[in-house]
This record gives C-alpha cells, structure tokens and sequence, in this order.
C-alpha cells in the first residue's frame, strides 16, 4: 500500500507540474474560483515561503536526508497493522518530499502553480507535492494525539 502512496503522490505531482510547464496560458494568474483560488505557475528557488531561495544544493541534501529519516520510520510501522494512519502519513511525506526533490534535481527549483487566497491572505504558491507534505504532517499529529489519549486512558 505505502508504495502506491508514495508513487500515486508522485505521478500526479510530476504530470501536474507538467501539464502547467507546458500550459503557457497558466503561467500568469488563471482565475479558477473568484477571490481564493487561482493557478499560477512560478519557479520556487527556495524552500516554504521562499526561505532558502537560491540555495539548491543544501535543499536537495535536507531533502535526501528527510527522505531517509521518513524511509527508515516507515519501515518501522509498516509491519504493525495498528499503525495504519503513520504508514499511510510517512508514505504521503515521503511521495511529497521525493516528487519536489525531483525538480530540484531537473531544474533547480521546485515548479509551483496553486495559488490561494484563504480569507484574503495571500498564502505562497505551492504544488500536489507540499499538499501531500503537508496532509501528511497532519495525519501524523492526529495519530500522536490519539495514542497520547489512548496513554492517558482517555
């Protein structure tokens, strides 16, 4: 299961970014749902909020050691039939964090293109890759706090 994850984030994040490189009408603002949602193709040379801009190389080595970090805790959990909601979060991270890791490698940035407004914040242009960084960050925190109530006898 953890390798269709992990290979399923990483074809839809790569065909995406595809299809808005070759797209060149997406590579200005396309207005999808009025005031929040848009598609606008950019070249993220750094990592979240642009932090690290310009700085490939050592994205790409925290990127590779975040891959191992989450590829040896993944092996750990697999195995444990209860820890479904981890192996399902760990598989996420690493397609997320492999699929962006690709761009580095290609282009030297990360291609981003889903544009967001939420409640007239104007938060950073990010891809299917962070989406499922991110989905699995939370998954992982969901899974930790019920197994703190569970401890807790709660």
């Amino acid at each position: 299961m953890e390798l269709i994850i992990i290979g399923l984030v990483i074809l839809l994040d790569q065909a995406s970014k595809f299809w808005i490189q070759l797209t060149p009408s997406l590579h200005t603002s396309v207005e999808l749902i009025p005031n929040f949602l848009y598609l606008n193709y950019i070249k993220n040379t750094g990592a979240a909020w642009s932090i690290l801009s310009n700085q490939n190389t050592l994205l790409i080595i925290i990127a590779i050691i975040e891959t191992i970090i989450l590829i040896y805790f993944l092996l750990k959990v697999r195995k444990d039939k209860k820890q479904i909601l981890y192996t399902i979060a760990l598989s996420l991270m690493i397609g997320g964090a492999i699929g962006n890791l690709i761009d580095r490698f290609i282009f030297g940035f990360v291609r981003d293109y889903i544009d967001t407004y939420p409640f007239g914040y104007n938060f950073p242009v990010f891809n299917i890759a962070d989406s499922a960084l991110t989905i699995g960050v939370i998954l992982l925190l969901i899974q930790m706090f019920i197994e703190e109530r569970k401890e807790k006898g709660l």
